[in-house]
């Protein structure tokens, strides 16, 4: 926790704007209510979340280190830029905490360890929407519905940083903070906010804004085959995949797009734990429904296939990749 403390802090300051106290605590309560919240350069924290936690296990996501990083990331979304009281501001707050927390757990656990973390935040995000009585909004029109705000904030985040790179999307949030931290009324709303995040895209990657914060998206991807033959000291892999990309409105009707997103296609070799461990992932253009990849990898290929970190909102991620019979 205190770790988590100083990387952030170090995180926020080097990427957005300096810190505005002279100190962060922590305050223990009692188990008896199970969150943290942050408050001026003060956090009360649960000790059924963090103190008392037991990491024995390393497939669990570190949630003492990430809880720890999204509360000290609200001194700066919640501290000092606090969004009007309308549709969407949630998105200032939560969405842009839990982005913060995510980019100080790559640093800490590396890029290729934190697809465990978007897998999880993809579960409970469709676990959430499946459960949706009002009606689903898209991000930037949420109703304080904390499946999008936190669990889609977390991905829509994660791929807008992976297509136009974090240094990009980290100056235009600080370009934020300058413009409206600290502001009094009227406050800032969310359109607003997405608008930075637009600017800062490229031309040809400005649909992907509108797909993340203004509708709700949907992938259908699918690996249906993944072979491979050993030659020589390399394996040459074959792999076929499907995919297809919906929108989707506030009560689950669906209309198909037609597909022109940038997905990765990634291998996996067995580790040195004994699990999987992902030896090649490169970003390819879909246009088309099916499509087929040849790659060559140095080391014995275990899986292979479509979105291998889990970075879409893809509903079925059980047939994302497929092991692998290799031919000598």
């Amino acid at each position: 926790m205190n770790k988590s403390i100083k990387h952030t802090i170090d995180y926020c300051q080097k990427n957005f704007s300096p810190y505005q106290f002279k100190q962060v605590r922590i305050l223990e309560f009692p188990r008896y209510q199970q969150f943290a919240q942050s408050f001026p350069n003060t956090i009360p924290f649960s000790e059924a979340i963090g103190f008392i936690m037991i990491l024995s296990d390393d497939s669990v996501v570190d949630m003492a280190y990430y809880v720890t990083s999204h509360e000290v990331a609200h001194q700066w979304w919640g501290h000092q830029v606090a969004g009007a009281n309308t549709l969407g501001s949630t998105i200032m707050v939560e969405s842009m905490a839990q982005y913060t927390a995510l980019m100080v757990m790559e640093k800490e656990y590396t890029a290729k360890n934190i697809n465990k973390y978007l897998k999880y935040e993809l579960d409970r995000y469709l676990a959430g929407r499946s459960f949706e009585r009002k009606g689903e909004q898209p991000m930037v029109t949420c109703d304080n519905q904390q499946y999008i705000h936190y669990q889609k904030g977390s991905l829509v985040m994660y791929q807008l940083k992976d297509l136009i790179g974090e240094d990009s999307l980290n100056a235009a949030l600080s370009r934020f903070i300058k413009e409206y931290g600290f502001q009094s009324a009227p406050y800032v709303q969310s359109p607003t906010f997405v608008n930075y995040l637009r600017n800062a895209t490229p031309d040809s990657l400005k649909y992907v804004v509108t797909d993340l914060f203004e509708k709700i998206t949907l992938f259908n991807l699918q690996t249906t085959e993944a072979t491979a033959i050993k030659q020589g000291n390399n394996y040459r892999v074959k792999i076929k995949t499907e995919a297809e990309k919906v929108y989707s409105d506030s009560i689950g009707n669906e209309q198909k797009i037609p597909i022109r997103d940038w997905i990765d296609i990634g291998v996996f070799t067995e580790g040195a734990n004994g699990k999987d461990s992902l030896i090649y992932v490169k970003r390819n253009h879909f246009n088309k429904k099916e499509s087929e990849f040849e790659i060559t990898v140095s080391a014995k290929p275990t899986k292979a296939g479509i979105d291998p970190m889990f970075k879409l909102i893809d509903r079925a991620t059980e047939d994302n990749l497929k092991k692998i019979e290799v031919e000598n």
